[in-house]
């Protein structure tokens, strides 16, 4: 199920809030004690996180299950930060389940329950541990749900109808979600040349798609450390094309390398131009949950 993004918090009983996590949206199948992850593109990962399966293996009441959730590298704050998820892998990241919706339950489909009971069924399913951990929530209160998001430097808030169903699939207003900070996912179409002492390449040209072709957003050339620039940089080199994916003119093309779009990143920025680009846009992380034909501008809306 996905949600709307919508400018500013708000407060109603029907509704419920809860932190928008920034991590991998998973989806965790669970039948005889055998788990099964599910990326948001439907790829099986459960290798890549051989913890947070077995810690789904002991849920004892839960025979058949499917779980959503958020799976999450937290800091030394407890913050969820993508940048850490990235390289999980390869440190010692605390990796965590936040989980907070159930769809199914030993035979029974919970879809089209209330959002609420839905929750506490789920609740009730999780041992203490800190593996898998539910996604609190509080009711009514978005407001002020928002401003401690922002405080705790946290990405954003959830808002979802207490009574909704569960709409796999679909974008719906049943969700919405609420960011303290603006980010969009993009495509990389290009890098240009390094200048001084820096290596690999100097920024990332950006695009989203728009119709049946790539528009122009933006040049990310802040957020990267050495091990990034190289290992983006690797990533990007069997992509090199003489072809330019994009029709409008950008900034620096005589020291431009084009490639074929296709990798996925995300960037955090500080508002929409008049012409559609992002001010001051950095670079967060690389993503491979997303197939980058479906990456468009995320457009707010009213709430």
């Amino acid at each position: 199920m996905l949600a709307t993004l919508i400018g500013a918090p708000f407060d109603d009983p029907d509704w419920v809030f809860e932190t928008k996590w920034d991590g991998y949206r998973v989806i965790a199948r669970i039948d005889a004690g055998k788990v099964t992850l599910l990326s948001r593109r439907g790829t099986v990962i459960t290798p890549d996180y051989p913890g947070i399966a077995a810690a789904l293996g002991k849920l004892k009441r839960a025979r058949q299950a499917v779980i959503d959730g958020e799976l999450v590298a937290l800091d030394r704050r407890g913050r969820s930060r993508f940048q850490l998820l990235q390289n999980a892998r390869n440190t010692r990241a605390r990796l965590v389940y936040y989980v907070f919706d159930l769809l199914f339950l030993n035979g029974r489909n919970l879809r089209r329950s209330p959002l609420i009971e839905r929750k506490r069924l789920l609740k009730a399913l999780l041992p203490p541990g800190r593996a898998i951990r539910f996604s609190r929530h509080v009711k009514g209160h978005g407001k002020a749900a928002f401003r401690a998001a922002r405080r705790r430097g946290y990405e954003g808030i959830m808002a979802k109808r207490s009574q909704g169903p569960y709409v796999p699939g679909k974008r719906t207003r049943e969700w919405l979600k609420i960011k303290t900070v603006l980010r969009q996912e993009v495509v990389v179409v290009g890098y240009t040349r390094p200048q001084r002492s820096r290596q690999y390449f100097g920024a990332l040209v950006l695009a989203v798609r728009k119709g049946n072709k790539w528009q122009y957003v933006g040049r990310a050339g802040t957020g990267f450390d050495r091990d990034s620039l190289k290992f983006i940089h690797a990533k990007l080199t069997p992509l090199r094309s003489g072809r330019k994916p994009i029709d409008a003119e950008v900034p620096g093309e005589r020291t431009t390398t084009w490639v074929r779009p296709r990798l996925v990143c995300e960037v955090k920025f500080t508002e929409w131009t008049s012409d559609g680009q992002m001010r001051h846009p950095a670079f967060l992380g690389l993503r491979t949950d997303k197939p980058a034909r479906s990456v468009v501008r995320e457009r707010r809306s009213l709430a």
